[in-house]
């Protein structure tokens, strides 16, 4: 993606790839990923209303036929 921060030693960081990554960063890069697959999808049913549509159906199809 366009938007990525690389620092000055590359995309490994300044410590190379086998400093082992913290806590913090790697929630920070699944929160990411995780805005970026929403996004993602929020487009694909902007651009398909027809398929996003039968989605949804499905999905109260399911929650109707579930058994709890």
């Amino acid at each position: 993606m366009p938007d990525r921060q690389a620092g000055p030693a590359g995309p490994d960081g300044p410590d190379g790839p086998d400093r082992p990554e913290t806590d913090a960063e790697r929630r920070r890069r699944r929160a990411q990923f995780l805005r970026e697959l929403n996004e993602a999808k929020a487009l694909r049913d902007r651009v398909q209303p027809r398929r996003a549509r039968a989605a949804r159906m499905r999905q109260a199809m399911r929650m109707r036929t579930f058994r709890w």
